[in-house]
C-alpha cells in the first residue's frame, strides 16, 4: 500500500506526491467488503514502532527498522500471528554499534 491513513473520513491528495490518505470510513468499508479484521502494513515511519490507526483498530502500521537513518530515534517492531490469530508484538532499540554509526547527512522524506 503506497496511500496512507490519516485521521479523515473518506479520501484526500497524499503530500507525498504519490497514492493517496485514506480514513476511517474507507478502511471500515474495505475489511468488511474483504471480510478482514485488520490490514497490517508498512513503509511508513511511527516513532513507536507499531501504530493502530482508527477507533475500530482496523489497521495498524508496523516499523521494523529502528533508528532509522542513523538520526530518527525511532523504535522498531515485528507483529506475529499464531495458528489462533492471537497477536504478539516485540519492540526493539538499535543495537550499540549502529548507535555508533553516522548516516547521511540528507534524509529520505518520502518514508518520513
Amino acid at each position: 500500500m503506497w496511500s496512507d491513513p490519516e485521521d479523515i473520513e473518506s479520501w484526500a491528495v497524499s503530500p507525498r506526491g504519490a497514492g493517496w490518505l485514506f480514513g476511517s470510513r474507507v478502511t471500515t468499508e474495505f475489511n468488511r467488503i474483504n471480510n478482514l479484521d485488520l490490514v497490517c502494513r508498512a513503509h511508513q515511519l511511527v516513532q513507536e514502532g507499531l501504530k493502530y490507526m482508527f477507533q475500530d483498530k482496523g489497521l495498524v502500521t508496523v516499523w521494523s527498522a529502528p533508528n532509522y537513518c542513523y538520526r530518527c530515534g525511532n523504535v522498531a517492531s515485528i507483529l506475529s500471528f499464531n495458528e489462533s490469530m492471537e497477536r504478539e508484538v516485540k519492540f526493539f532499540t538499535e543495537t550499540e554499534e549502529n548507535n555508533q554509526m553516522r548516516g547521511p547527512r540528507t534524509g529520505v522524506p518520502y518514508f518520513l
